[in-house]
């Protein structure tokens, strides 16, 4: 048996179910098995982790592909005029989605219903939820295996998360990028893959979602969907975006950073300069596609916000944010706001450190690379950036 066969198997086998819907995540899983196989060196903790990673996917596939099937009218409920955020990561776009959540008008993907999706949530009990417990849990675990990340991206398991675990259903997602080097798959993903199936089924999931536990006004937040503006478009057409901008020497080393935490607790044999390059090229990629698209004619779609006076006072940004919208912040929203605001301060876990030159980065060439993207949106350099 081959290992996507296997992979396979022992989905069916540990849900009873084995109608994984559409083929289109067949060449997206085979190719990340392969790339991990002669790419990734990962240990052999690291190498059972990523299998099971790949089989938790496979199964919720399945579960929801069953519930699909038990209730067909789930697939009538529809999806208007999400919000989504993107650009490039670290760059504030974490606590503006939280933000955003707090509000009771709108809906977001919480971490607990990324991780377990089924059964679909229910507004009876979204607060109540026995998965709650167990995603933080999980959490708790993920924060014992990478223990730098609750500095760098601070969350629980009632926080919004990113579609991308969802786009990871399909086999086509950023999310696998940070485990493992899988510099074949990453170059397949970015310059070959077709991520319209992908974002359908980012779709599926979320008709799944809202189906029982309204509200159906969502709040959507990844910055991979820079690099795949296009398909994300075709199938979200009336979308409108939010576009957070930060200092590219203070964005890209923080990002190569976050995926070495990440991928070397599943190697031994991370090479940081990898990381550099591999994030370095993804994002020149991805903003060069994001201002073409807006530069065709869908820039008034788009809201453009600024690290340091987000960072500072995000209040009268989201207020301009709401009328760009045409909807009201109401004061309840703002009262939630102001107090997640003021429970999770920046550095409630403290501070994330890093070096550029470990990753063979040089923040002032990088500036230079850049500077088609921060003369576009006029972003000014930090004041002080790890060398």
């Amino acid at each position: 048996m081959g290992r996507v066969s296997e992979l396979l198997a022992r989905a069916t086998a540990a849900t009873s179910l084995d109608d994984f819907g559409e083929d289109s995540f067949r060449e997206g899983l085979e190719r990340l098995v392969a790339s991990a196989a002669a790419e990734a060196r990962l240990s052999e903790r690291g190498a059972a982790a990523f299998d099971a990673m790949l089989v938790d996917m496979l199964s919720w596939r399945l579960q929801i592909e069953h519930w699909y099937h038990l209730h067909p009218e789930i697939d009538d409920q529809e999806i208007v005029a999400p919000l989504v955020g993107l650009g490039l990561p670290r760059t504030g776009s974490t606590a503006l989605s939280c933000l955003l959540a707090e509000d009771p008008a709108a809906r977001s993907i919480r971490a607990w219903e990324a991780r377990f999706p089924c059964p679909p949530p229910e507004t009876a009990t979204e607060l109540t939820d026995p998965r709650i417990e167990r995603a933080q849990r999980a959490m708790q675990q993920r924060n014992q295996m990478f223990p730098r990340m609750q500095t760098m991206v601070p969350s629980s398991a009632t926080s919004p998360t990113e579609c991308q675990n969802f786009m990871a259903y399909d086999f086509k997602s950023q999310l696998f990028l940070p485990f493992a080097q899988l510099p074949s798959y990453t170059d397949w993903l970015i310059h070959e893959a077709d991520l319209v199936p992908t974002y359908r089924y980012v779709k599926r999931v979320l008709k799944l979602l809202q189906w029982r536990c309204p509200p159906t006004r969502w709040r959507l937040k990844a910055p991979t969907h820079t690099l795949f503006i296009d398909a994300l478009v075709e199938v979200f057409p009336d979308a409108r975006f939010w576009m957070t901008h930060r200092d590219i020497a203070a964005v890209i080393p923080s990002v190569a950073d976050l995926y070495f935490e990440m991928a070397r607790a599943f190697s031994d044999d991370v090479d940081k300069t990898y990381l550099g390059r591999v994030n370095v090229n993804m994002w020149e990629l991805g903003l060069r596609r994001l201002i073409a698209f807006r530069d065709g004619g869908a820039n008034q779609r788009f809201f453009d916000i600024q690290f340091a006076p987000f960072q500072r006072d995000p209040f009268p940004i989201l207020t301009q944010l709401y009328r760009f919208l045409g909807e009201e912040l109401t004061d309840a929203a703002q009262t939630r706001m102001r107090s997640w605001r003021q429970n999770t301060p920046r550095d409630k876990h403290g501070t994330h450190s890093y070096t550029a030159s470990d990753f063979g980065i040089d923040p002032g060439r990088l500036r230079q690379q850049f500077r088609f993207y921060s003369d576009r949106f006029q972003v000014a350099a930090a004041d002080a950036v790890a060398t």
